[in-house]
């Protein structure tokens, strides 16, 4: 049986999860907007991965003996002004994921749980490769500036993105 504290602060991260997937969809509808194809192969892929990241939360903490409360989720943005403003959305969310996931690790260490602990080193590595993802295409985007033929290049480079489902813990 999972501790009340940890398992409180699973299901935080599980309802943050969930609003990571619901704004990287928002992001797919405004690419969508745009008819820029690959950015929109890209939101997809995230989206997937974030709901994998939820789900992989959701069943641990089932399988430890907590109970799931889900919550409202929170309506995102739906406009901006630019892919390079959208990526640096992208980054600064997922700063902001980075810094919950190490808030339930420090959780998992208060109190003593060290099959969490093992559990969220995944996420912890997987958080790394995310912000460096992201990283990548913010950096190409403030290289392009206002070229066209670039941003259409880089577009068609990012449909080549596919999702494989993770293996969490």
């Amino acid at each position: 049986m999972i501790n009340e504290k940890l398992e409180k602060a699973f299901n935080y991260q599980i309802n943050r999860e969930l609003y990571s997937e619901y704004l990287y969809l928002s992001m797919q509808a405004y690419f969508e907007r745009l008819n820029l194809k690959g950015f929109v192969n890209w939101m997809t892929v995230q989206v997937q991965e974030e709901h994998a990241h939820a789900m992989g939360m959701f069943d641990y903490l089932n399988q430890r003996g907590g109970k799931v409360e889900l919550d409202a989720i929170e309506k995102p943005e739906i406009d901006w002004s630019s892919p390079l403003e959208v990526f640096e959305h992208i980054l600064t969310h997922e700063e902001l994921v980075t810094s919950l996931i190490n808030k339930l690790m420090d959780v998992a260490e208060e109190t003593k749980d060290r099959a969490a602990i093992s559990f969220l080193n995944w996420y912890l590595k997987e958080q790394v490769e995310e912000e460096d993802n992201v990283g990548n295409v913010l950096a190409t985007l403030r290289l392009i500036g206002d070229d066209k033929k670039a941003l259409l290049m880089l577009d068609k480079d990012l449909a080549t993105r596919t999702f494989v489902a993770p293996v969490i813990g």
